[in-house]
């Protein structure tokens, strides 16, 4: 069961990223998160900065400092910042992910397929790039990248991990205008998403699951 859509945020986004993000062109930002709980080792976290600069579009990733590392800026790759300067943050802290996700400017959502990011996914406009870290997302991930096709994951290397050209390869799939995956998941993506935000989608279920219920009572009392 997914959580009521909620109506549109009131609340602004924070100035700080709200600027930024102004500077970019509609549908043009990559956005990537992976939850509070994940922990990257100092490599992985390397790779995946290079991954998104490899892409050439402009981003903004929010992780935890890596393994071994007390801020963000002591792991990053060498020369990295410099190389990116206007076009690309990494982030160590908090951000308010469903208002940076219903930013005019982002048009991808890189995540790790967890229960809260994996429905902001598919209530947003965003083309989603999954990088799943646990069972229940790998799963998760199967689903709605294999089955469903309103996602890509990222392939991971022999070793457990991905390579900074798998994942460019794997955004810019979905955000080159004329690629036939990126168009693919897109309509499926918008399709699901009208079906997700429907009026009474859950309250509709609620609804035949307590018809149900009555009915068997009844069946339970007839002699």
């Amino acid at each position: 069961m997914f959580p009521e859509p909620q109506e549109k945020n009131v609340k602004p986004l924070e100035d700080q990223w709200n600027h930024w993000l102004n500077g970019f062109e509609p549908g043009s930002v990559v956005f990537c998160a992976l939850g509070s709980q994940t922990f990257l080792e100092k490599d992985q976290f390397q790779e995946l900065c290079l991954g998104m600069e490899l892409t050439g579009l402009p981003f903004l990733v929010a992780v935890k400092p890596p393994r071994g590392s007390s801020t963000i800026q002591e792991a990053l790759p060498e020369g990295f910042e410099e190389r990116v300067k206007g076009r690309g943050i990494v982030w160590g802290g908090w951000v308010e992910q469903p208002l940076i996700l219903s930013h005019q400017s982002v048009g991808c959502f890189v995540n790790h397929c967890g229960s809260g990011s994996m429905w902001e996914s598919l209530v947003s406009d965003c083309q989603i790039v999954f990088i799943p870290q646990s069972g229940d997302q790998v799963i998760t991930t199967k689903l709605l990248s294999e089955e469903l096709e309103v996602s890509v994951k990222i392939h991971r290397e022999d070793s457990g991990w991905f390579s900074k050209e798998s994942l460019s390869d794997a955004v810019k799939s979905v955000m080159a205008k004329d690629s036939e995956i990126g168009n693919l998941v897109k309509r499926n993506h918008m399709k699901l998403k009208e079906t997700l935000v429907s009026p009474g989608l859950l309250s509709g279920y609620a609804d035949k699951f307590v018809e149900a219920l009555e009915a068997e009572v009844n069946n339970t009392k007839s002699p």
